[in-house]
């Protein structure tokens, strides 16, 4: 269809477009320019230098003929004083043939002068042209470099250049990493901390939460029964304990009340 056919080449010719524009440097495109001027120009020089060569080569023609003409007119002279008429006359035609072909060779040499000329003030006017473009290339060129330092040193600067933004993303992953390791570090520890894990360096099978807790509570009475036992044995021994035990204020009055009464009924 004409209209979809249309509109693929649009989208195309845009794409390929917006591809080029990426891809042009100004540098690069100004320098090409500066080149091609500067060829075009060599054609000319090149050109004038062809046409002063065939010019040169129709004088040297034309010197030549000249002196040809010269020649035949003595020939004429000559031939004529000795009585040969008819050798005079061969001559003479000759000479006027001669000066007939020296005539149009003027006229190309002059054709070729004014086309010299023209190439000449063409070769100059190239030249002024050439010389203002390249100092007009040279000061864009400084200015987009100019330009193109200033973006990168901003982009630099805030952050929003592809290499920056590229370390960004890095030291961020680096980050979140880091604190995915630490609360795996915590959670480790606390786990552990509850008695989750098993400890592998024990023999036999694990131990549970419950295996734990009724091993604290035995140990716990252990402690208390031991505890109990060494304040028995040392209530009732000698002053020495006695002595240990005077900072409880609750325990040493409850063994010395029995003791007081006997020695009271006795004196009564």
């Amino acid at each position: 269809m004409p209209g979809m056919s249309g509109r693929m080449s649009t989208i195309v010719k845009a794409k390929v477009s917006k591809m080029l524009d990426r891809a042009e440097d100004p540098a690069e495109t100004l320098d090409y320019s500066y080149n091609q001027q500067l060829e075009l120009l060599q054609n000319v020089k090149k050109g004038i230098a062809d046409i002063v060569t065939s010019k040169k080569r129709l004088q040297l023609q034309e010197q030549q003929m000249q002196q040809q003409v010269v020649k035949l007119d003595t020939q004429a002279r000559q031939a004529l004083a000795q009585n040969r008429e008819d050798l005079a006359r061969v001559a003479l035609e000759r000479k006027q043939s001669v000066q007939g072909e020296l005539q149009g060779l003027d006229q190309q040499i002059t054709d070729l002068e004014g086309q010299q000329q023209k190439l000449i003030d063409s070769e100059a006017a190239m030249r002024a042209k050439l010389e203002a473009f390249r100092t007009k290339k040279e000061v864009i060129k400084a200015q987009y470099s100019a330009a193109e330092a200033q973006v990168r040193i901003s982009e630099a600067a805030t952050g929003v250049g592809e290499q920056m933004a590229d370390v960004g993303l890095a030291m961020q992953r680096a980050i979140d990493k880091t604190q995915n390791m630490q609360a795996r570090a915590d959670a480790v520890g606390e786990l552990e901390a509850a008695g989750t894990f098993d400890d592998l360096t024990q023999l036999g099978p694990g131990k549970d939460d419950i295996d734990r807790q009724l091993e604290q509570v035995a140990t716990s009475g252990a402690v208390d029964d031991e505890l109990a036992k060494m304040k028995v044995e040392l209530g009732s021994g000698g002053g020495a304990p006695q002595a240990l035990e005077a900072g409880s204020e609750e325990e040493a009055p409850a063994e010395d009340e029995p003791a007081a009464q006997p020695a009271g009924g006795e004196a009564a």
